[in-house]
C-alpha cells in the first residue's frame, strides 16, 4: 500500500473517535442561559468599551493640543471633554438608570488635561455604577431628557450610546490630524 492510502485509513479510523470526544467535551458544559435583560447587558458592555476608548483618547492627545479644533465651527478637543464631564455622562447615565446625578463642580476648557481626564474617569465610573442594576423591565418608561417631551428609557439608551460614538469619532479624527494613532487603531484595543 502507498503512504497516502495508509494516511487515509488512519484518518478514517481515528476521525469518528475524535469527533465523539469533541462532542462529549462540548456536552459537559451547558450553554449559558439566555439573558433576561439583553438591552441592559449590551449597554453595560458598550459603556465599558467607550469608557476605555474615550479615556485612552483623552490620555493620548498631547496637553498642548487640547485646544485643537479642525475648523472654528467645531468643538475643540477640550470642549468635548468638558461636554462629557459636565452634561454628557452624568446626565445621560443618570437618566437612563433612573438614579440621581452627582452634583459636581462644573469643568471648563481652562482646566488642565489631567483634571479633564480625571473627571472623565469619574463620570464613567458613575455610569458603570448607575448601570449595574439596570434591567430591561423599564425600557418603555418615560424619562425627561431634553426639552418638554419625555422620551422612553430605551430612546435615552440609544442617545447615550450615540453620543459616545459621536464624540469618540471626533476625537479619533482629531488625534489623527495631530499625528496620534487613535486607541481603536492600536493593537489590543
Amino acid at each position: 500500500m502507498q503512504p497516502r492510502a495508509y494516511a487515509l485509513m488512519i484518518a478514517i479510523a481515528v476521525l469518528p473517535q475524535t469527533l465523539a470526544a469533541q462532542a462529549t467535551a462540548g456536552a459537559t458544559a451547558p450553554p449559558p442561559a439566555p439573558s433576561t435583560s439583553p438591552v441592559a447587558d449590551a449597554l453595560r458592555a458598550v459603556e465599558q468599551r467607550f469608557a476605555r476608548n474615550l479615556i485612552a483618547a483623552a490620555e493620548a492627545m498631547p496637553a498642548d493640543k487640547y485646544n485643537y479644533r479642525p475648523t472654528p465651527a467645531q468643538m475643540s478637543f477640550a470642549m468635548i471633554q468638558v461636554h462629557l464631564a459636565n452634561e454628557g455622562n452624568d446626565l445621560l447615565c443618570g437618566k437612563v438608570a433612573g438614579v440621581a446625578v452627582p452634583q459636581r463642580t462644573p469643568m471648563d476648557t481652562t482646566m488642565s488635561k489631567d483634571q479633564l481626564v480625571a473627571r472623565l474617569k469619574e463620570t464613567f465610573q458613575f455610569c458603570e455604577s448607575a448601570f449595574a442594576h439596570l434591567d430591561d423591565s423599564k425600557l418603555s418608561e418615560p424619562t425627561q431628557l431634553f426639552g418638554p417631551n419625555p422620551l422612553s428609557r430605551a430612546t435615552a439608551i440609544l442617545i447615550t450610546v450615540g453620543d459616545w460614538a459621536d464624540h469618540y469619532s471626533q476625537e479619533a479624527n482629531y488625534l489623527r490630524l495631530n499625528g496620534v494613532l487613535p486607541p481603536t487603531a492600536r493593537r489590543g484595543m
